[in-house]
């Protein structure tokens, strides 16, 4: 399942408040992105003086579910490089091209779990692979149950995640202005996951 979002969105990831959700009432099998709750983003220092919110239109994630076993789910996500939208239309060629995401050469930025491990009653560290411009790199996106339920206008079963990683652009070769454009990069991913079969 692919989409388009026109906007872009960041997340808050402050959960303290949120009830355990219990994945053992979740069916197993494949969950996909809602197309309109779901969203990808990064952030950066720009000279120090502002932290911007850049991110994917166009992706696919997708999750299978053990719910007896959650450490051995899987989560798979997709993303068309050339969707990359930072709303400056300028500056989006620039992140399109050879200094940055080469996307005439690299169209295609996925990252594939490898292992999941709980850390908390909501809470899960998600290992996996993560590949941009053609080089692998192993990342841990610290994950969030936000919710595991019915949803009550869709009627199929829905869970509700948030996840974080930190990861060093130049490590992907993405090295253009370091340091004035900081190395340190923040990737917020947050979906609805619907079930699918």
């Amino acid at each position: 399942m692919t989409f388009t979002r026109a906007t872009l969105g960041l997340v808050l990831l402050s959960v303290g408040s949120i009830a355990a959700a219990d994945l053992s009432d979740s069916p197993d099998g494949a969950y996909v992105s809602d197309p309109n709750h779901s969203y990808i983003t990064f952030s950066y220092s720009h000279l120090g003086f502002s932290v911007p919110q850049v991110g994917f239109d166009t992706f696919t994630a997708t999750l299978t579910l053990d719910s007896d076993a959650i450490e051995s789910s899987s989560i798979d996500v997709s993303i068309d490089a050339n969707s990359v939208n930072s709303r400056v239309a300028e500056f989006n060629d620039h992140l399109k091209g050879a200094n940055f995401f080469n996307t005439a050469e690299h169209p295609e930025i996925t990252f594939v779990s490898t292992g999941i491990k709980q850390t908390g009653d909501n809470s899960y560290d998600v290992m996996g692979d993560l590949t941009i411009k053609g080089v692998t790199k192993p990342v841990t996106l610290a994950t969030t149950i936000n919710k595991a339920d019915m949803h009550p206008m869709r009627k199929v079963a829905t869970i509700g995640i948030s996840g974080q990683t930190v990861v060093s652009r130049s490590e992907f070769g993405l090295s253009r202005a370091v340091p004035n454009v900081g190395d340190e990069v923040t990737i917020v991913v947050t979906s609805e996951m619907l079930k699918s079969d």
